[in-house]
């Protein structure tokens, strides 16, 4: 609307009265009104950055200030409009081994509940030295039997304690380091920060945003702390004079040489925005291809683990059936 020579006051009046959610609309018509009152956009946003973040709030800002408010919030839908798809993704490749999990811990759970105790009553009539594995799956469903609430309660403070653990700064970046370095996920992980890192860097320096600023905002979008950590500290860095590929090339774990070697050529021909940009789509790609991978790897895990569990629930039932045909 602002491209096609529409008022900021008369854009956002428009947005609020398509907004279904109320809140939102509130919030809108608040803006609008500051505009209106004669305040800058940037500055109606602030009261808001609960809701729209730093991020966002600091390129309209920087937008402002160039008389570029057009193109800031071009490459802000851009952004968000990546970051978005990239969540999609992750959510629907996650979709189907939560599904198939859950569905084996009700049957599981079940099983233990209404099965193996009917199991027992007959295997108690016959005065038989039950099987190791028969034993430990009886000796199980009456634990989950007799102290079912108990072990509920347990779990939720298992749960909640380890919730709270990975909120502390010890926790999560532990959490974080194992995460990232797990056989699956780790590579996952590295390439959705990479594309992250590279689209809101691109974006933010395409404003008129201090570059110590850029990074800043940077490491606040990147979901794993290792991440954050890093460009934290090349924010740092940059502002002793140091260049960003510089730090980038001691941390080769986590930033591959490829990406530290297009971020030299970028600061090198002063076309890093450019340069960022091609390194996010290639990222955004692997993701999007890994993505739709993921269900092909994780099923047949999910193969091996239902069938390993089947393959013990059946040795602990026919096992005795053996042992209790020689007695007859």
């Amino acid at each position: 609307m602002v491209k096609a020579g529409v008022s900021l006051a008369g854009a956002l009046n428009a947005l609020s009265s398509q907004s279904e959610n109320k809140r939102f609309k509130n919030i809108l018509i608040e803006i609008k009104e500051g505009v209106e009152k004669g305040n800058t956009f940037s500055k109606s946003l602030k009261k808001h950055k609960d809701v729209f973040g730093d991020l966002f709030v600091s390129m309209i800002e920087a937008g402002e200030i160039s008389g570029k408010l057009e193109s800031s919030l071009e490459q802000i839908f851009i952004q968000v409009k990546k970051d978005h798809e990239i969540k999609s993704k992750i959510k629907g490749a996650m979709i189907y081994p939560a599904v198939i999990l859950f569905a084996m811990t009700i049957i599981g759970i079940l099983m233990m509940i209404f099965v193996i105790p009917k199991l027992t009553e007959v295997f108690s009539e016959f005065n038989v030295e039950l099987p190791l594995a028969t034993r430990v799956l009886i000796n199980a469903s009456d634990l989950m039997l007799n102290h079912g609430i108990l072990m509920s309660f347990g779990l939720i403070i298992l749960i909640t304690g380890f919730l709270t653990l990975i909120k502390t700064e010890k926790g999560k970046f532990y959490f974080h380091f194992f995460l990232l370095h797990s056989p699956i996920f780790g590579k996952i992980i590295k390439k959705i920060n990479l594309a992250r890192f590279s689209r809101t860097l691109s974006s933010l320096l395409r404003t008129d945003i201090p570059i110590t600023k850029t990074l800043g905002m940077t490491s606040q979008i990147l979901g794993n702390v290792i991440y954050k950590k890093v460009i934290l500290e090349a924010s740092k860095k940059v502002t002793k004079g140091v260049n960003i590929a510089a730090t980038l090339k001691n941390e080769k774990d986590i930033f591959p040489p490829v990406v530290t070697e297009m971020v030299t050529v970028g600061e090198e021909t002063g076309s890093l925005d450019d340069v960022l940009v091609e390194m996010a789509e290639f990222y955004e790609d692997e993701v999007d291809q890994t993505m739709k991978n993921l269900p092909a790897i994780i099923e047949p895990l999910l193969i091996l683990v239902l069938g390993f569990g089947v393959a013990l629930m059946a040795m602990a039932i026919i096992m005795p059936m053996y042992s209790l045909t020689e007695t007859i």
